[in-house]
């Protein structure tokens, strides 16, 4: 693993302060000082930072947030042209953590986060239900209906999506449940589960009809809930939370260890009654 993620993965620093770090040559391998960025940690080899030895996380420690993400931040590092990032808001310990999936920066709501890649990347991968709230311009059509319960494929997904975006096609699985709690010819509202996270999914999915989404707001992801977490707080993980996602996530170590088992041969030797049915040469 490169020295900075190694940092990162086991610290309270970024990736981007574990270069500085190093830069500084207050990072060691062992005796060694280290000064090349690019440099690798092999396997049983000890870091130090300042002196102090670098302790590692096992798989089973790791932390998990809730993040109440408000309207107008992104969720990324920084930004090119300098607008508010998630990580702006965040407190400084959690510079490091991981994102689980995104709401882009007109959306809010609940956003997970984590210090382990390992579980950021079952969740995202996950058939979990996404829980939103959404508030569109138009009423809901008996199109957009039969398309939230049978499924949609577009050749022309751009509407909806970010200007810059290369993603043209894409497919919409049936969404896991809906509701319409309001249906108005200037706005309506609908509470919908999917179990996916493409980019910019729901926006695309109802600009194909016409219809712009006002509001975007995620309530649930999975187990965890957003409930009164007010916006632009944080909270982390209660005992019963973490407990389902132990769960789910042992789960998935039993499903990739039976899929690593190499499958037994399967053949048939020839016995007497096959040979007895095996057409005879003549002659």
């Amino acid at each position: 693993m490169r020295l900075n993620q190694y940092i990162s993965h086991h610290s309270k620093y970024s990736r981007r302060e574990a270069d500085e770090l190093i830069k500084a040559g207050r990072v060691n391998i062992e005796k060694r000082k280290i000064e090349n960025l690019a440099t690798q940690v092999k396997e049983g080899e000890r870091v130090f930072i300042d002196g102090k030895f670098l302790k590692e996380k096992s798989e089973e420690n790791y932390t998990v947030i809730v993040y109440h993400k408000p309207k107008g931040e992104l969720v990324t590092k920084s930004d090119d042209r300098g607008r508010k990032t998630i990580y702006d808001s965040l407190p400084s310990g959690f510079k490091h953590f991981i994102p689980v999936g995104r709401l882009d920066f007109a959306s809010e709501g609940l956003l997970l986060l984590t210090d382990s890649p390992k579980v950021a990347k079952a969740l995202m991968e996950s058939e979990l239900e996404r829980v939103y709230h959404l508030k569109i311009d138009k009423r809901v059509s008996p199109e957009m209906i039969k398309a939230m319960e049978e499924g949609l494929v577009l050749e022309d997904a751009s509407a909806g999506g970010h200007e810059k975006s290369e993603i043209k096609s894409m497919s919409f699985s049936p969404f896991a449940g809906f509701e319409v709690t309001k249906n108005s010819p200037t706005h309506s509202k609908i509470k919908v589960a999917i179990k996916e996270g493409k980019n910019r999914e729901l926006r695309r999915f109802f600009a194909h009809f016409g219809a712009k989404v006002l509001d975007l707001k995620r309530v649930s992801y999975g187990w965890v809930s957003l409930n009164a977490l007010p916006d632009g707080k944080n909270r982390y993980l209660n005992r019963s939370e973490y407990n389902k996602l132990h769960a789910f996530m042992k789960e998935l170590q039993k499903s990739e260890e039976k899929e690593k088992k190499p499958r037994k041969a399967s053949y048939r030797s020839a016995t007497k009654s096959d040979s007895a049915r095996a057409p005879r040469k003549k002659g």
